[in-house]
C-alpha cells in the first residue's frame, strides 16, 4: 500500500463503527481530503522554476457537522496536513512552508456543506525569493457532502433559480456576473475605483452557493461593511460597503 493510500485509510479509520454512522448525512472527512487535495491542484503557480501551491487551507463548516468529531478535530487536522503534504511531493509542487489546516464554524453553512478558503502564507522572518509568489487570500469554494463524488454547490443544484447582483458606487454600476468580482484600483480589477485611498486589488466580491461575500485582499485601508471594520462578511441588499474613501452599495434582486 502506497503512503498515500494509507494516509487515506487513516483519515477513514478515524470515524469508522459507531462514528462513521452518526456521519452518514454530514461531511465525511475523507471528502476533506480529496477536497483540500483539488483546492492545492487548482491554486497552482507556476514560477520561473517552480510550481507554487498554497500552504494554508481554512476549512468552514456547519456547527452540526463540526460537532460531529469535536474529539476528534486535531488528529483529524493533522492527517489532512500529512496528506497535503503527501499530495505535494507526488506531483511536485513547491510549499512555503509545510501545509497548515485551520478548521472554522460558519453558521451560513448547511449539515453536509463545507467551504476551503486557500492562501499562500510567507514564512515568518525570511525575505521571499523574487520566483515565491504573492501572498494573497483565495476564493473560498463550497462543497456539498454525498455519496458519490462531491461536487461544487451552485444555486441551480439546491434548486433556486440564479438571481441577479449588483454594485453601485458615484453613479455607476456593475453587475456581479462572476463568482469571482475584483475590487480596487488597478485597471485589472473589474470594479476600478479612482480612489488614491484604494489598494491596488483591495477586495472581492465572491459568489459561494447562494450567498455573496465581500473579502478583504489585506488592502492597506482595510473595508467597512455598514460602519463596522470587517475582513470578511456576508452581503445583504442594501449593506454598503467602504472601500478607501467610496461607498458602494450591494443591490441583490431574486427572481
Amino acid at each position: 500500500m502506497t503512503v498515500f493510500r494509507s494516509i487515506e485509510g487513516r483519515i477513514e479509520a478515524l470515524f469508522e463503527g459507531v462514528f462513521s454512522r452518526a456521519f452518514r448525512a454530514h461531511v465525511q472527512p475523507v471528502e476533506l481530503a480529496r477536497k483540500l487535495a483539488k483546492e492545492m491542484d487548482d491554486h497552482r503557480t507556476v514560477s520561473v522554476s517552480r510550481v507554487y501551491v498554497p500552504n494554508e487551507y481554512s476549512v468552514y463548516l456547519s456547527p452540526g457537522d463540526r460537532a460531529q468529531f469535536e474529539n476528534y478535530e486535531q488528529s483529524l487536522v493533522e492527517e489532512l496536513q500529512t496528506y497535503l503534504g503527501e499530495h505535494a511531493r507526488r506531483e511536485n509542487y513547491a510549499l512555503l512552508t509545510a501545509p497548515r489546516v485551520l478548521v472554522e464554524n460558519d453558521g451560513d453553512l448547511q449539515v453536509g456543506e463545507f467551504g476551503i478558503a486557500t492562501r499562500m502564507v510567507q514564512p515568518e522572518r525570511r525575505a521571499a525569493p523574487p520566483d515565491e509568489p504573492r501572498s494573497e487570500p483565495g476564493h473560498t469554494m463550497i462543497y456539498r457532502s454525498g455519496q458519490r463524488a462531491t461536487e461544487a454547490v451552485s444555486p441551480e443544484e439546491l434548486g433556486m433559480e440564479s438571481d441577479r447582483a449588483a454594485l453601485s458606487w458615484d453613479e455607476e454600476r456593475r453587475a456581479v456576473d462572476k463568482q469571482r468580482l475584483l475590487i480596487g484600483r488597478s485597471r485589472d480589477c473589474d470594479v476600478q475605483l479612482n480612489d488614491a485611498n484604494v489598494s491596488r486589488r483591495h477586495a472581492e466580491v465572491r459568489q459561494e452557493g447562494t450567498s455573496y461575500w465581500i473579502v478583504d485582499l489585506d488592502s492597506t485601508n482595510g473595508i467597512e461593511i455598514n460602519g463596522r471594520r470587517l475582513k470578511r462578511a456576508k452581503l445583504e441588499h442594501g449593506d454598503r460597503v467602504i472601500i478607501g474613501s467610496t461607498e458602494v452599495v450591494f443591490h441583490r434582486e431574486s427572481p
